[in-house]
């Protein structure tokens, strides 16, 4: 499969990656969410090309990821700022996050720490059961085929 047919793929995974699956829109949007707006700031802090910003802005954008702001006329300049769609992308980096956290750390400790603002504790990511609470874990939830599902698609739901 082609990178650029990943949006017509039935598998909802498949269909996200065509739009944030390489390492650096998901880099942008990590500066997004540290409250980094500017082109020339995003680009200076991860050390990329104007090509490779402008590309990954542009996609984001176009999938209503970002919008664009205009904070200079002249010269037209724009900041990017985060859509309900965007904003909706933070339990997966700080998910991710919490993954490099126990797997790669860091020998000199944590270089970001997550504070939740209405307690004022450090915290880390806990995906739960909207129903019930629980935790939830690769061993207690089962996918399942759904409305949509494609029997003829390389898709394989453990059903048991």
């Amino acid at each position: 499969m082609k990178w650029d047919e990943l949006s017509e793929q039935p598998c909802l995974i498949s269909r996200s990656l065509a739009v944030i699956g390489d390492r650096w829109t998901l880099l942008i949007l990590r500066e997004l969410f540290f409250g980094v707006r500017r082109f020339d700031v995003i680009k200076e802090n991860l050390g990329i090309s104007r090509t490779v910003v402008a590309e990954r802005l542009s996609v984001l954008v176009e999938e209503g990821v970002l919008r664009k702001e205009a904070y200079c006329e002249r010269p037209l300049r724009h900041e990017y700022r985060l859509t309900r769609k965007g904003l909706d992308l933070y339990p997966i980096l700080l998910t991710l996050f919490d993954w490099s956290r126990k797997h790669y750390p860091v020998e000199e400790g944590l270089p970001v720490i997550h504070v939740h603002r209405s307690c004022g504790k450090p915290t880390t990511p806990l995906l739960t059961c909207s129903e019930c609470g629980e935790e939830l874990t690769a061993r207690n939830v089962e996918a399942r085929p759904g409305p949509g599902h494609r029997p003829l698609t390389e898709l394989r739901l453990r059903t048991h």
